[in-house]
């Protein structure tokens, strides 16, 4: 694929157990484009979410390749891929890892304020408007419901314009209308900054609104759609 933002390249992920070593990857090769969206499907411990994380350089492949706007994620030091997750992704968690002490907005504005962004605060309350928060902004997460700390977390993630915006189940914690106006949000992002998004999901139509699905099993990946295709 010639506009691969993230190519994998035979890589493969083993941890160690209390039962000894564990393949969790298994030899994956995928090249997803720039501005595609790719959701990432399968049964639960088929490998989906920490695919995501070789992806995100949260998990360093145990061999093969990771390359991520044309760097090798394998081979950065830790300070490095600090950096370029800063200047380049975002990341939504099924849980919102926000922090307790800080209100939203300031949960939004302090990555951009690491950044060195000039208008973090700005920016900030710029991105909860657009996720429908502008009147929470100086609520602490424990003034906010399970739904509304997932709008601040995907404001977190979206502030930077990343160009690649990763989602590990980001409606698994929610019921189903607020798991639908997650779901519209992310994609409204996702629309607004020109991100490249790749989620893990268990929900159907999450899946089917994605561009591509892949479908992992046992640690491989057992079918690759361009055609919309629930799980």
């Amino acid at each position: 694929m010639t506009d691969a933002i993230l190519s994998l390249n035979d890589a493969t992920l083993s941890l160690d157990g209390n039962a000894g070593r564990v393949d969790i990857l298994k030899g994956i090769t995928l090249d997803i484009a720039r501005g595609e969206t790719v959701g990432l499907v399968g049964p639960s411990g088929s490998g989906k979410s920490s695919l995501l994380m070789l992806m995100g350089g949260l998990e360093r492949a145990s061999s093969g390749s990771v390359m991520a706007l044309g760097h090798d994620l394998t081979t950065l030091g830790e300070d490095a891929l600090a950096r370029f997750r800063r200047n380049h992704m975002g990341v939504v968690f099924q849980s919102f890892h926000l922090i307790a002490t800080m209100t939203a907005l300031e949960n939004v504005a302090t990555p951009l304020e690491l950044a060195g962004a000039k208008d973090a605060f700005e920016r900030a309350e710029a991105e909860l408007q657009a996720v429908g928060l502008g009147d929470r902004v100086n609520h602490y997460p424990a003034q906010m419901s399970g739904g509304e700390q997932q709008r601040v977390a995907l404001a977190r993630a979206a502030a930077p314009r990343p160009d690649i915006l990763l989602a590990d189940e980001p409606t698994g914690n929610l019921d189903g209308v607020t798991g639908q106006a997650i779901m519209d949000i992310l994609f409204g992002l996702r629309d607004r900054h020109g991100s490249t998004l790749v989620l893990v999901t268990h929900a159907p139509e999450l899946a089917e609104r994605c561009d591509r699905v892949v479908r992992l099993q046992d640690g491989k990946v057992l079918a690759d759609s361009f055609e919309r295709a629930a799980e």
